[in-house]
């Protein structure tokens, strides 16, 4: 029997990068074209066969998420919890807030701001059927250096790069994880960055250190809404653009 996948969506952080659309609001709450950007990964969580989650949020604008998005059934989603990461310590820290729900199974955690349009079904299926370790989803773009970079041997992964000058190949590390749960005995473990945050990228280099990480590659469109307003203006085209079948 395949294991079962509990969803993790990651919607902290200030939103600086957004200004001044985020000085009231938080990011994962603006619109992306004709629905809020938190819609989309609770979207692909379902899409997914993933029937539990918990929201993970922060900042002023914690309670606008219930508000908007209640008990999460309207989704297809048959139990959804939050929880609130205090301050910002990173993306591992907020998952590592994740534990107790995770009930020692496996889970699929996801950005807020990702706008992915493969479907998320095959890649939950490869990994239900994984006996352990994680699995990153990858895309390849013109200029990766804002992102996690992986470095191949052959066509394995040996190494992460976190926003290297010069990448190493032309894939990005997307917002997409999977990871069975080992992974919040290496949340433990861990040191902050120069950033004075948790890393997700040290997390995927402790599993590829233990030779424990494989990967997917994306075929379609892919938008980060919330590296920039640049970037999030781009993630409205997109959407719009698929909304209205172009």
């Amino acid at each position: 029997m395949a294991a079962n996948i509990k969803g993790v969506i990651l919607a902290g952080g200030l939103g600086t990068r957004l200004k001044p659309l985020t000085d009231i609001t938080n990011k994962h709450l603006l619109p992306v074209f004709d629905r809020p950007m938190i819609f989309h990964p609770l979207e692909k969580m379902a899409e997914a066969g993933i029937k539990e989650v918990m929201l993970v949020t922060g900042g002023n604008n914690a309670g606008d998420f219930l508000r908007l998005i209640g008990d999460g059934r309207s989704f297809g989603i048959r139990r959804l919890q939050y929880t609130y990461q205090k301050g910002e310590g990173g993306i591992a820290q907020a998952l590592g807030l994740a534990e107790e729900f995770a009930e020692g199974q496996k889970i699929l955690v996801f950005l807020g701001d990702n706008i992915i349009l493969d479907s998320m079904k095959p890649y939950a299926d490869q990994f239900r059927k994984q006996a352990q370790g994680s699995m990153v989803l990858l895309k390849e773009m013109h200029d990766p250096k804002a992102y996690g970079v992986p470095v191949f041997k052959g066509t394995r992964i040996v190494r992460i790069d976190e926003k290297p000058t010069h990448p190493a190949s032309p894939y990005a590390v997307i917002g997409a994880y999977f990871y069975d749960p080992n992974v919040f005995k290496i949340i433990k473990t861990l040191k902050p960055s120069k950033r004075g945050e948790l890393e997700i990228t040290d997390v995927n280099n402790a599993y590829l250190r233990k030779g424990r990480m494989k990967h997917g590659i994306l075929k379609g469109p892919w938008a980060d809404a919330g590296e920039s307003l640049e970037s999030w203006f781009a993630a409205n085209l997109l959407m719009r653009d698929l909304r209205q079948g172009k």
